[in-house]
């Protein structure tokens, strides 16, 4: 209603004022003048409208912020309110491209790939993943068909048959890829695709796991379960055979407690709720038990030798002897009678490293890239009678990683060892007591 009235009243005004005019002059000058004067106000009056018409036509096809028309009387108003008009909206489309940039760049950074297509299945855009997972480039690739780009059989019938109640699993480029479809406007579909390969590859190392753990348990449970029932069945059996069976139960009862503890080593290690505590670790004394252990298992068999010459580090003591000694028994285990292993703790250009070196067996290169595997063994019946559990290199290299270090492996078959686990500088703590042993 204010409204109306702002727009009529100044209207009708005007136009009360003009017939007074008109009046006044027809009354002093004339019918004639007063006509004149009548015909002269409208050509004006229609020649001023059609001039601010034009001017809202200029201003309409190229709006500027900055410059506003100039009118009279209605026209101001009308002017103003575009302007306004004008203003909210180009405000309205900067928050709208703001949002959009955001949106686009939260999409990006989505580990799931996202390929937004129209009716037809030309590409419009793709996030960052769907690149990676498709072999797609938005660059290169906008506004081609993506039946085009993706050339695999199964996927161009999924696009196309419209079948996407159930999502489709291909192995593209080497991944595993679970993709579904998303129509969310009538004109456009938004592709999903959801890489599978790492969680395909852990739970391929879970079965693996359980299959070889249940194995590696097997064989000593047989062996004790075997010899308990020749004892239930043969209780009078003599002496000696009797020593003898309860020897070998005791060694496959020991076989079994070191690969449970292995294992339960390993989870500990693997596990993210199991934080490292570092703490000073004096390398001195955690070396010089590393070669007592190693003579130990040695048994007078073999010439063992350490040379330290390097500094303490700052880390955790039980991890770094759990995996110093699973290298240095390592050696022992696959070097023959007579064989020489030298452990050394020395500086490196790294940082710092402790090598295991022997003259054992050796290993073939094909090997090497898997030594680090649960229960990866080169020589499964060597493996056993030398007891091992198939888990030691693989906790070598998770307290490795736990400790920013890294395991490195040469070896020439026939001729021996080298294994090298290095550490940064960043963990090295500048005092040490050279020793020769």
């Amino acid at each position: 209603m204010n409204e109306k009235l702002l727009f009529w009243v100044p209207a009708i005004l005007r136009f009360c004022l003009f017939i007074v005019f008109i009046g006044v002059v027809w009354y002093f000058l004339g019918t004639t003048v007063a006509l004149a004067v009548t015909l002269l106000t409208m050509a004006i009056h229609g020649y001023l409208q059609l001039c601010y018409l034009y001017t809202l036509r200029i201003w309409l096809q190229h709006p500027n912020e900055q410059r506003l028309p100039n009118g009279w009387g209605v026209w101001t108003d009308l002017f103003a309110g575009l302007y306004r008009l004008h203003r909210d909206e180009a405000k309205n489309r900067a928050e709208l491209a703001e949002w959009l940039a955001r949106f686009r760049q939260a999409m990006s950074k989505l580990p799931n790939g996202l390929v937004i297509m129209d009716d037809v299945l030309f590409l419009e855009w793709c996030n960052d993943a769907a690149q990676q997972h498709l072999g797609l480039q938005l660059d290169r690739d906008k506004g081609m068909r993506v039946t085009n780009l993706v050339r695999h059989p199964a996927f161009t019938d999924y696009l196309i048959l419209g079948r996407y109640e159930q999502p489709l699993t291909l192995t593209i480029n080497g991944r595993k890829l679970v993709m579904q479809i998303i129509q969310f406007e009538n004109r456009r579909q938004i592709l999903v695709t959801h890489d599978e390969t790492e969680l395909e590859r852990i739970d391929t190392m879970r079965r693996d796991f359980i299959a070889n753990a249940s194995h590696e348990l097997r064989t000593p449970l047989t062996v004790i379960n075997g010899f308990l029932e020749i004892a239930l069945e043969q209780p009078d059996l003599d002496e000696k055979t009797r020593i003898s069976h309860l020897r070998l139960m005791t060694e496959q009862g020991h076989r079994m407690q070191n690969l449970i503890g292995d294992m339960l080593t390993l989870t500990r290690l693997e596990s993210t709720e199991y934080a490292l505590r570092p703490e000073h670790v004096h390398m001195h004394v955690l070396l010089d038990t590393v070669l007592a252990e190693a003579k130990a298992l040695s048994q007078g068999k073999h010439t063992i030798t350490l040379a330290f010459d390097g500094p303490d580090i700052h880390g955790s003591p039980d991890e770094m002897r759990s995996a110093l000694s699973n290298l240095a028994s390592n050696a022992v285990r696959y070097t023959p009678d007579g064989g020489t292993i030298m452990l050394r703790w020395e500086r490196c250009e790294y940082g710092a490293q402790f090598v295991v070196q022997d003259n054992g067996i050796g290993i073939a290169p094909e090997h090497i890239a898997r030594l680090t595997e649960r229960f990866y063994r080169v020589d499964k019946g060597k493996s056993r009678e030398t007891h091992g559990t198939g888990l030691g290199l693989a906790i070598v290299r998770h307290v490795l990683l736990r400790h920013r270090g890294m395991l490195q492996i040469d070896s020439v078959p026939g001729r021996g060892s080298v294994f090298t686990a290095q550490f940064p500088v960043s963990i090295l703590i500048e005092t040490f007591v050279p020793s020769q042993g």
